[in-house]
């Protein structure tokens, strides 16, 4: 699938705001750390995406009922789901120069039914030319998302005869939809009933 940047400004992919939040020292920290470990924007982008994948838990597996959305919290507390994980993901890339984004597939049940909103990542490395999408959500039983530059290694599949949908847009802020959600509910439950169901 060809990716499309909702932003022509590549810029916009490298911007600070309230919820990519670079610039806090505890992202600025742990970018640091990661880098030092190794040094180049390829390694440094796999150990970012390991870092997050597998060091903070995704909340639905985890049973932690907070809620963390701003990249910075999510770093702190350890604990998000997807969406909040993708923020913390592209706050890392971006640290370091590297372009990345937001996007986003609608996923439902076995049955079609019970459609919500999955978040990813896109990043675009030096000399690709193009944008690469990862999915940092954490693997489970059932899920080995890896970090593959050339052949796609999501979480979640889609399936377009269940009405799943990949879209094709990199987004330099969250989504609206799925950020409200976010900012919105008191605890995981609550935001299980706000998840939006499509873009």
């Amino acid at each position: 699938m060809r990716l499309l940047q909702e932003s022509s400004d590549i810029h916009a992919y490298l911007a600070a705001d309230e919820v990519i939040d670079h610039g806090h020292p505890l992202v600025q920290e742990t970018s640091d750390a990661l880098w030092t470990a190794t040094g180049d924007a390829y390694s440094y982008a796999e150990a970012a995406y390991a870092f997050v994948r597998d060091t903070i838990p995704h909340s639905a597996d985890s049973g932690d009922t907070r809620v963390s959305w701003r990249a910075s919290d999510v770093l702190a507390t350890r604990n998000g789901i997807c969406y909040a994980k993708s923020h913390a993901l592209v706050a890392l890339l971006r640290a370091r120069g590297i372009p990345a984004g937001l996007c986003y597939q609608r996923l439902t049940e076995d049955d079609g039914t019970g459609a919500a909103v999955h978040g990813l990542v896109a990043l675009k490395l030096p000399g690709r030319g193009q944008w690469d999408r990862v999915d940092p959500r954490g693997n489970k039983p059932g899920v080995d998302a890896r970090f593959s530059l050339e052949r796609e290694r999501l979480a979640f599949p889609v399936r377009p005869e269940l009405g799943e949908v990949d879209y094709a847009e990199v987004y330099a802020a969250p989504h609206p939809a799925p950020l409200k959600a976010l900012r919105e509910s008191a605890d995981r439950p609550e935001l299980w009933r706000n998840l939006p169901d499509s873009l």
